[in-house]
């Protein structure tokens, strides 16, 4: 079965926007967890423009599925990890500046580096997954990292998904067979949605997890309009 863990990162957005609670984080994760999804996901960035260093902390009091804790490697965030324990940490090499993720590891070029951090992680029971674009070279090279799993970054297959769905998704499936071969646990996320998703998880071996949280964030606004919109107005008779 391929678990759902929910990127909370737009709740935390939206709350930071009105500088109060509101959304309350935690109770967004306790009920996303109620729902049915099997994880939870941040990613804290160094500005602490969305999850706060501190939410980390409070999260981890309060998550009863798994816990994925995703960011570079910095080491505030190494601490972050290190105090907190999460299920997953999963290693992105996001620059201070990025919007969001744009690109995986070069495993090659930072083997050394992504060894020594990922040794830190495992002697301290954190499962590891390093996030990668769907490249033979760089899931090879995860693989000598010592790292648990792989987290393929799927934004060109979510692009050209509407074009070409087939072109779209053969890279990934053979990211898919080679990290199975390799030992490599699988995840995948960026830019999947309630469009992609299905196609995905169907031609994919072995998929263990799927990261989801700006389009299931938007899928869910708009679904839901209709209800509030509604609601409001019953109020109001």
């Amino acid at each position: 079965m391929t678990k759902l863990s929910v990127n909370i990162n737009k709740i935390a957005t939206l709350r930071n926007s009105r500088g109060g609670d509101v959304p309350n984080l935690l109770k967004v994760a306790s009920d996303i967890e109620k729902f049915g999804a099997q994880g939870i996901t941040i990613h804290p960035r160094p500005d602490e423009r969305h999850i706060k260093y501190q939410d980390a902390r409070d999260l981890k009091q309060i998550v009863t599925t798994e816990f994925n804790i995703e960011g570079n490697p910095i080491s505030k965030f190494i601490d972050l990890v290190l105090d907190t324990r999460p299920t997953q940490v999963t290693l992105v090499p996001d620059s201070i500046s990025a919007i969001t993720s744009n690109a995986g590891w070069d495993t090659i070029n930072h083997y050394t580096f992504l060894k020594d951090v990922i040794s830190d992680f495992k002697k301290n029971g954190i499962r590891t997954s390093i996030f990668v674009d769907p490249d033979t070279k760089m899931i090879e090279g995860a693989a000598k990292t010592g790292a648990d799993r792989i987290e393929l970054y799927t934004e060109s297959y979510a692009q050209l998904y509407e074009k070409n769905k087939e072109e779209a998704i053969k890279p990934y499936i053979d990211a898919a067979v080679l990290s199975n071969e390799l030992g490599l646990g699988l995840n995948a996320g960026h830019d999947l949605s309630l469009d992609n998703i299905s196609y995905f998880k169907n031609n994919i071996p072995n998929l263990l997890e799927v990261s989801i949280g700006h389009a299931l964030i938007c899928e869910s606004l708009y679904l839901g309009l209709d209800n509030v919109i509604n609601m409001y107005l019953n109020k109001m008779k």
